[in-house]
């Protein structure tokens, strides 16, 4: 929390950041255009002597107009700089065509978010996502997910298997250091864990349990990796209580799914995992915490991430501070054990069983 302690902005810098917040929206489709449209690429190619708009124009397929407005803008945004009539990137010119999580995010922000953040206000007083019309006729996006049309699917996929793909390496050796032998993974998606679970125990027997549309896909690629004998699936709607559990389990798994429900939803997820363990059994949850983050753009990624659940996913959930989401572990009766604040990108890891 030290990161948002101190106002470290002079009043002119305050002023900058304000100016830049409000054309905030057009920078941002500003930036896509240069780099979908491939001015930013044809700059890079450039090197350090960098190119005029003359040589631009040979290689893109853009109105001399179109290109110039498109590189003044990109000073302003600070993607590029001028020498001589000359363009060359900047570092943040760079990450924006050359970094695979900056490219992640702005595809997640255009393809999911944008058109829906229209109606954030709405969401917030009306506790629902209000601009999930925008992408389906669905009351939250999950049941929606195998729907969306490929190239947007594919935005949301690439932003939830991005962040938690990197913490798995490291996690499997901590779930499995006890052999657990029966093991529940909760929101298993499209199967990723369950697979990555299956390859490294040739033991273990794995259930996932989510929606039927990621069970459907989760099923074919279990098929696929030859190991439809030892994965299972429960299919239900985690929120409606009056479906118990299936039960007897060593370990349970959740990844970066907890963060999707309410905290009162949460308590009540928990308390239904504690009755599915076996005496010695072990919940294990894998959530980024924005207040666990070492670096302040960390942070703020996920802080504006938890809008997109305001207004897009569920209009209940967020990314969490600890203080909150460890109440609702303890109001679950459980409590944790052991917390891993170094698995991949940002993540945390818990250790939980019951008190």
């Amino acid at each position: 929390m030290e990161l948002f302690t101190k106002e470290t902005k002079t009043a002119l810098q305050a002023q900058e950041a304000a100016l830049r917040l409000a054309f905030a929206p057009i920078a941002f489709q500003a930036t896509r255009a240069l780099r979908d449209m491939g001015i930013l690429q044809v700059v890079s190619d450039s090197g350090p002597k960098g190119v005029t708009i003359e040589e631009i124009l040979e290689k893109v397929s853009l109105s001399r107009y179109a290109v110039r407005v498109l590189l003044e803008a990109g000073l302003g945004i600070e993607l590029l700089i001028v020498n001589d009539k000359r363009y060359s990137l900047t570092k943040t010119g760079y990450f924006i065509l050359h970094d695979k999580l900056t490219r992640i995010n702005m595809d997640f922000s255009q393809d999911i978010c944008y058109l829906g953040m229209n109606h954030l206000q709405e969401s917030l007083r009306e506790g629902r996502p209000a601009g999930l019309k925008e992408l389906g006729p669905w009351d939250t996006i999950y049941p929606g997910l195998p729907l969306l049309p490929p190239e947007i699917g594919k935005s949301w996929f690439d932003f939830d298997h991005y962040y938690s793909d990197l913490a798995f390496p490291q996690a499997l050796p901590v779930v499995f250091e006890n052999k657990p032998r029966k093991l529940l993974d909760i929101g298993g998606n499209t199967g990723k864990w369950t697979l990555a679970c299956t390859a490294y125990d040739k033991d273990v027997q794995v259930t996932m349990f989510d929606l039927p549309g990621e069970i459907a896909i989760a099923q074919q690629r279990a098929k696929e990796a030859g190991v439809a004998d030892r994965v299972s699936f429960h299919e239900a709607n985690i929120l409606d209580e009056s479906l118990p559990f299936p039960s007897g389990f060593d370990a349970i798994w959740m990844s970066q799914f907890l963060d999707c429900f309410s905290e009162e939803q949460i308590v009540s997820i928990l308390k239904r995992c504690g009755d599915a363990l076996t005496e010695r059994g072990t919940i294990f949850i894998l959530e980024p915490f924005w207040n666990r983050q070492p670096y302040k753009s960390a942070a703020f990624c996920l802080q504006q991430t938890s809008l997109y659940f305001t207004a897009m996913a569920n209009g209940n959930s967020q990314m969490y501070h600890t203080d909150d989401f460890f109440k609702c572990i303890e109001d679950a009766g459980l409590q944790i054990i052991e917390e891993n604040n170094q698995m991949g990108l940002s993540y945390t890891l818990l250790k939980c069983k019951r008190r």
